[in-house]
């Protein structure tokens, strides 16, 4: 494995991620209004975690456009929600495997090896677009976050779900990715009964600064108001115990 690790190089795939994001920057244009707020929170370089929230398949198409540096992804393989004609982007962009049923221990390792090259990772910490409000996330960013000391930059997406109906009725949908500040570095939990919530508080002030970008009624469980967190901790995590091949 560790012969593996050494192979992993940031960035990678050049040419064609410069052709992929000149691309997308196109379609950007040519299909949204697009608004970008918070430019000036982009730090020059890595090591950084790139986190934001998953209302919509599209999300890592966004988060590519906004990027101002190379960016490496963590990504589910199989893709449920996604159209079937549009699953080829990510394969072609390339990214590391998580396997959400489980643990991923070569996304782990990848997601360090970009790390320590000063590389930018993108990840969405609730690991799956299955609702249009924030839910709780899933352990591994907060633990690859932990384990490396990366400092984090939170970015908000909304209105990629309104692209295509839009489009259908011959307008562009307006769609704003909002960047916050910097945070971190967290430190690892010590080993113990209480390792597990440590992981888990970190993984929750991960989505505090999502979801401070985000309008209120979209911030789901992390909702001033008790209702839209009751109704949004129905949102079950659907992936628990299930491989992903």
């Amino acid at each position: 494995m560790a012969e593996k690790e050494q192979r992993i190089r940031y960035p990678r795939r050049r040419l064609l991620r410069a052709l992929l994001q000149a691309l997308d920057r196109a379609a950007f244009a040519l299909l949204t209004r697009l608004e970008i707020v918070g430019r000036e929170n982009c730090p020059d370089q890595g090591p950084l975690i790139v986190v934001a929230n998953h209302f919509d398949f599209s999300d890592p198409v966004l988060m590519v456009r906004v990027a101002p540096w190379p960016l490496d992804f963590w990504g589910g393989f199989h893709m449920p929600h996604a159209p079937s004609y549009v699953t080829w982007i990510p394969k072609l962009w390339g990214f590391y495997h998580v396997h959400r049923g489980g643990y991923s221990r070569e996304a782990i390792r990848a997601g360090e090896a970009v790390l320590r090259q000063n590389g930018v990772l993108g990840i969405f910490p609730e690991a799956g677009n299955w609702a249009t409000v924030l839910r709780r996330p899933r352990p591994g960013t907060a633990f690859l976050a932990a384990r490396t000391g990366a400092p984090l930059l939170p970015m908000a997406f909304e209105g990629l779900n309104d692209v295509f109906p839009a489009l259908k009725r011959g307008r562009r949908a307006r769609v704003t990715a909002r960047i916050g500040k910097v945070f971190g570095p967290f430190a690892e939990p010590a080993e113990g009964p209480q390792h597990r919530q440590g992981i888990e508080a970190i993984g929750d002030e991960i989505m505090r600064h999502i979801a401070e970008l985000i309008t209120p009624e979209k911030r789901g469980v992390y909702s001033d108001d008790p209702a839209l967190r009751a109704a949004a901790e129905r949102h079950k995590y659907p992936f628990a115990g299930k491989p992903d091949y």
